[in-house]
């Protein structure tokens, strides 16, 4: 989404997270911290990128982070940005009318945080109360992130300045996935083994889920944010372990130093290999009356689509679909005056059947997220009607289909 704020949930997390470490109250030494400076070593050993420095770490109370997020929020998350993210989610249906964004993120970080690496003092902070069997491993995974930003910048190499949101969200899942291979292998050594020579165990991390009932501010969000949390983890470690099966040990360096551009090149590696760039099909053309400004802007990627598919469908549509993706883009023009929002939207698919079938899709996503869905002229390409913020527009040319939802009634 918009990348002022928080294209992906996965991203703020990343970001928010990462900042609840400038906190530095009641941080004390603990035994699992001692331990840091040899992890270190060893995940160097493994990736063999060199440790520069050895990275401090202590311990942070639960209450504590969730009180400095509170502040860190108010403090440098633009009120605009998230207003923007907020009001595009709900547009796009990816979370319900009440929906409050800046409270959400801060319960699911709070909630999800075990141990996490401050990118600005370049500090490591260990969750107070972690379990003991989580907390090694947890670590070595924050480890893997000090590691990686004494080469690449994190900061940097995930920050605002990335003005495709989908692209944003694959750099997520390339530090995310790394750290969760690093991590895993690191533990597999400990037993003897290697994922590096075990296809099975390297296809387990493809697999991560959130045990249900663990994490109930998890449990409870919307579709989108729960996916969006997994995506990097699972997806982003699957698509390190291609790097590594195909560049062997410089695998590490090169995910950072040529990222992938898409979340499509995250969920399928051989795309990366191939160099498949997303297109920027237009969007569709509509005058409004005055008064409307551009509210947020950005493309909704593979990854995007799947969850749109998985939310307002089912998880075979999503399979059938979201892979035949070739690019997008959207933006929300909003009339401050009267409160309505216009979503403009498009995207290109790879067979004009697919476009076809998403089509028809997109007219039951329309009849499920709204409350009233009245289509007035329907033909092959075409279905136009009123909903529940106005009129909307949609058409299918070739492979690309458009759009246009909430116009006002004056442009009958």
């Amino acid at each position: 989404m918009d990348t002022r704020f928080v294209p992906r949930a996965a991203r703020a997390c990343a970001l928010f997270l990462a900042a609840a470490a400038l906190l530095h109250g009641a941080a004390e030494q603990n035994g699992i911290c001692a331990e840091a400076g040899k992890i270190a070593r060893d995940l160097a050993a493994i990736t063999g990128l060199s440790l520069l420095r050895e990275p401090p770490c202590a311990v942070i109370g639960r209450q504590q982070v969730n009180e400095f997020l509170k502040a860190r929020m108010k403090e440098s998350a633009d009120p605009k940005g998230i207003r923007a993210e907020e009001i595009t989610l709900k547009k796009f249906g990816f979370a319900p009318p009440d929906f409050h964004l800046e409270s959400a993120m801060v319960d699911l970080m709070t909630e999800q945080a075990a141990a996490f690496y401050d990118y600005r003092s370049r500090k490591l902070f260990v969750m107070e109360g972690a379990s003991e069997a989580m907390q090694e491993p947890t670590l070595a995974h924050e480890l893997a992130h000090a590691l990686a930003d004494q080469h690449f910048r994190l900061a940097k190499f995930i920050g605002s300045d990335l003005k495709d949101d989908d692209r944003a969200a694959a750099h997520v899942a390339v530090m995310e996935g790394q750290a969760v291979w690093i991590a895993a292998e690191y533990v597999a050594r400990k037993f003897g083994m290697s994922l590096r020579n075990n296809p099975e165990l390297a296809a387990r991390m493809g697999a991560i889920s959130a045990v249900s009932g663990q994490f109930p501010v998890f449990d409870n969000a919307p579709l989108y944010f729960r996916l969006s949390l997994l995506f990097p983890y699972s997806k982003g470690a699957v698509f390190q372990n291609a790097l590594l099966e195909r560049d062997g040990q410089s695998g590490f360096s090169e995910a950072f130093l040529r990222p992938p551009v898409s979340t499509q090149q995250i969920t399928h590696p051989d795309k990366y290999f191939e160099g498949v760039a997303p297109t920027s099909p237009g969007l569709p053309a509509v005058k409004l009356p005055g008064g409307y400004k551009r509210l947020s802007s950005g493309v909704l990627g593979e990854f995007d689509h799947s969850v749109l598919l998985q939310q307002f469908g089912d998880e075979g549509a999503a399979a059938e679909i979201a892979p035949h993706w070739r690019g997008s883009a959207y933006e929300l023009r909003e009339n401050r005056k009267t409160g309505s929002v216009v979503l403009l939207y498009s995207v290109e698919w790879d067979d004009p059947e697919i476009a076809r079938k998403y089509f028809e899709f997109y007219k039951g996503v329309l009849g499920k997220k709204w409350r009233n869905f009245a289509p007035i002229s329907e033909s092959a390409g075409r279905c136009s009607g009123s909903g529940d913020d106005g009129r909307f527009e949609l058409r299918l040319e070739g492979r690309v289909f458009t759009s246009v939802e909430g116009l006002p009634a004056e442009l009958n």
